[in-house]
């Protein structure tokens, strides 16, 4: 168990940030940590899987390789998963779910390569023990994914179980809420929560220091259910991300409970009082409860600081300046922007309206601020009638979007490289 091949999925564009991710939490221990299109991969061992679960704020799971061969038709796929030693990850008495995925793949039907996955599972069981563990699609002790290229078939075991976007806290999603995964990345992209990395590399700049670290405040003014707030507080007191959870590798053979609780233990002790101050509101006072309450569960009551107004109207929660962070309401979702879209008459189908007010109010009263926004609306610069001076590709789902940042100065917007 100590020379394991682990995949860690996560969002398009978000890469670099968990290879750095990983090293932070594995140390200059790591091996073989390789950036791949949509993941990253590593040599480690079980201990390491268990950690990056516990700690890991960027990616979707956690996936153990244990199978990877070429294949043409439906019977090299079952014969590769024939070939693995389920028995030695879980038992009979255990359910299983197989989830396949494809690129270029010539198969004409996914769901018979599923199916075919599944019988080699239960007719390698019933071979060797001679009993078969059964399916369950709901709610799975053991999760198998099964990847498809246009000529290799990889089987991988999940030891997250459900994704680690759940991170457990979550009372109430409200309307359209935004992942916490995504919302980690947009802290770790603004350079918040990490150091700001070197253009194409997982390697912070020379000098550089996370924005929390220099206890930057920041501050989402369209929170939501908390989702921004409640994850920079948690980073902001080092809090684990799955410390509210539990995982699939609990069902696994080599998990030990003892191992799992000092693992537990040592994220606990490393909690620190608040390295920065946070802050969200919202137009709506429900969700400004929900928020609360997410908070609370998350145990960040006490750090993460809400309160109910309008993003077009209230003020900077401090003084010296910050970060501000929104994913701002757009589109159908405009009725929520407050004063811009009451008024229906002066309101834009895409949000103008509220885009101009919001860079208006931001110019007024948010001098020395840094504006992050996460849009998929490519043109919002000029709907903002300023100028970026840098944009990220992020991917909130399916849909592909961007991360302006705005430097805000007295009366314009400066093009000066920001401190964080």
């Amino acid at each position: 168990m100590n020379a394991l091949l682990i995949f860690l999925p996560c969002a398009s564009g978000v890469e670099l940030y968990l290879a750095y991710e990983i090293y932070r939490i594995l140390g200059p221990s790591v091996q073989e940590l390789k950036t791949m299109r949509g993941g990253v991969q590593i040599k480690a061992a079980w201990r390491d899987a268990l950690l990056l679960n516990l700690h890991s704020r960027l990616a979707q799971r956690v996936l153990i390789q244990l199978q990877d061969l070429p294949y043409s038709g439906e019977q090299d796929i079952y014969n590769a998963a024939q070939s693995v030693a389920w028995e030695l990850w879980f038992g009979v008495q255990n359910s299983f779910k197989v989830d396949i995925t494809a690129q270029h793949s010539p198969l004409k039907s996914l769901n018979f390569a599923t199916l075919r996955v599944k019988d080699a599972v239960a007719d390698r069981f019933r071979d060797r023990l001679g009993e078969r563990p059964n399916v369950e699609t709901f709610r799975p002790d053991v999760r198998i994914h099964a990847h498809l290229t246009s000529e290799r078939v990889t089987l991988y075991l999940d030891t997250s179980g459900e994704p680690l976007f759940k991170r457990g806290w979550r009372f109430e999603k409200g309307d359209a809420p935004l992942k916490e995964t995504l919302a980690a990345a947009m802290l770790a992209a603004s350079g918040w929560s990490m150091p700001v990395l070197q253009e194409g590399t997982s390697v912070p700049l020379e000098g550089a220091k996370s924005g929390v670290d220099a206890g930057v405040p920041l501050y989402d003014p369209c929170c939501g259910s908390g989702t921004i707030v409640i994850e920079a507080a948690q980073i902001a007191c080092q809090m684990a991300s799955g410390l509210g959870r539990r995982f699939g590798f609990e069902k696994l053979r080599p998990f030990e409970s003892r191992l799992w609780n000092e693992l537990k233990d040592a994220a606990k002790a490393q909690q620190v009082p608040a390295k920065a101050q946070v802050y969200g509101s919202d137009i709506s006072h429900r969700m400004v409860d929900f928020a609360e309450q997410n908070a609370s569960k998350a145990g960040v009551a006490q750090v993460a600081k809400f309160r109910a107004g309008d993003a077009l109207q209230r003020m900077p929660p401090v003084e010296e300046g910050g970060i501000l962070m929104v994913n701002p309401p757009y589109g159908e979702r405009i009725e929520t922007a407050g004063v811009a879209g009451a008024r229906q008459n002066a309101t834009t189908e895409d949000g103008g309206e509220f885009f101009s007010q919001l860079a208006s109010h931001l110019k007024t009263n948010y001098t020395n601020w840094t504006a992050w926004i996460l849009t998929p609306d490519m043109k919002l610069s000029s709907k903002m009638r300023l100028k970026e001076n840098r944009r990220i590709p992020m991917w909130n789902g399916p849909i592909e979007c961007r991360m302006f940042r705005y430097e805000i100065k007295k009366g314009r917007m400066s093009d000066a490289t920001p401190s964080v």
